[in-house]
């Protein structure tokens, strides 16, 4: 049965959030053996927070903060029918920023993040302009909103990698941090397509390089090949430095098909590309993960989130990139019935969905 792009553009958001919410309860266990003691060798559903964890008096099937943000930008871009930056961040000063106190664990959701608290501060305490805020932090922070620019805009890519990097450098100012958000959105939005995830995405990646519909710097010719003889270094004015961000998605995905890499269970990937917050942590599993069980999403779930450390992006990143490979009708029913916003969060998806282009 074939899935159409709406049904993609669902399934990536409901994904997203079933990432969200699953990873709540054993977020942050960089001891695997206190993960395992506190919620068993294997969690399967939505879990309560611990006693003085992280997203502690949370109940099992409720959002993070992450998830509360990206219901925000979700939000903005129906009421705007496309990105608006000053709507979006009127909405974090007046919706988020009235309810954090710059503390890590206050807030929607019981947690904020690095990179929120940093700009909290900067906008309520230090009364800077959303022009003269930001921080250095190196986290997935700003993909786990702008995912649902990816589907807003997954047949715009100009569009999109415009929209993605405007909003992630409203409060993570690095290059590399930008660079591997936009590859990231610009992966998902390929898969809304109805692309494959696999080792030729990267190849269609760079031809909209190519074309300057994604703002990276390359010098090479066709399959990276060497640049043709007396061909121009292109300026590389308002581009990221490399495509290595988009590059790497076809690397993960030859690692998840090539019989002679076995990473078993498949959870383990999280020890392979490392359990920390870090985007080059993050990414490299959550590709591996959403090519491995491209079309299962119940498998990909599970093995980001048992994987410990920063299960939530983990989760998060793979459940958008897997819930738009197989679309809203094969997630799983108790995937969804388990989130406590489900119709709110499934008329969200729906009324983002109809204004894909």
């Amino acid at each position: 049965m074939s899935i159409t792009t709406k049904d993609r553009a669902i399934g990536a958001i409901i994904g997203a959030f079933i990432g969200d919410a699953i990873a709540l309860g054993p977020h942050w266990y960089y001891d695997l053996a206190q993960q395992h003691k506190d919620y068993g060798t294997w969690i399967t559903t939505y879990t309560i927070p611990k006693k003085g964890r992280y997203h502690e008096n949370e109940k099992a099937g409720n959002l993070s903060q992450s998830g509360f943000i990206l219901k925000l930008m979700i939000q903005s871009i129906i009421q705007n029918d496309g990105y608006n930056q000053e709507d979006f961040c009127k909405k974090l000063d007046e919706d988020l920023f009235t309810k954090i106190d710059g503390t890590p664990t206050n807030g929607p959701g019981g947690y904020t993040s690095q990179s929120i608290r940093e700009v909290y501060r900067q906008r309520v305490e230090q009364k800077l302009s959303w022009d003269e805020v930001g921080s250095r932090a190196d986290t997935t922070e700003a993909i786990e909103r702008t995912l649902a620019l990816a589907v807003k805009y997954a047949f715009n890519p100009k569009e999109l990698a415009k929209a993605v990097s405007h909003n992630t450098f409203l409060t993570q100012v690095d290059d590399i941090v930008g660079s591997m958000s936009v590859a990231y959105a610009a992966v998902l939005g390929q898969l809304i397509q109805g692309e494959k995830l696999d080792k030729d995405i990267s190849t269609k990646l760079m031809k909209l390089v190519k074309k300057g519909e994604l703002p990276f710097h390359a010098v090479t010719s066709d399959n990276l090949q060497p640049p043709k003889a007396g061909s121009k270094d292109p300026s590389n004015i308002g581009l990221f430095a490399s495509p290595d961000a988009l590059l790497s998605p076809s690397f993960m995905a030859q690692a998840a098909v090539d019989p002679n890499i076995k990473i078993e269970p498949a959870w383990k990937v999280s020890l392979v590309y490392g359990m920390p917050c870090a985007i080059y942590h993050m990414l490299p599993a959550s590709y591996y993960l959403a090519v491995r069980f491209h079309d299962d999403f119940e498998s990909a779930i599970l093995h980001a989130l048992n994987g410990g450390g920063q299960n939530q992006a983990r989760s998060i990143l793979t459940g958008a990139l897997v819930g738009a490979q197989v679309g809203i009708k094969n997630i799983p029913k108790r995937f969804i019935d388990g989130l406590n916003e489900k119709d709110e969060l499934l008329a969200l998806a729906n009324s983002l969905a109809d204004i894909v282009k």
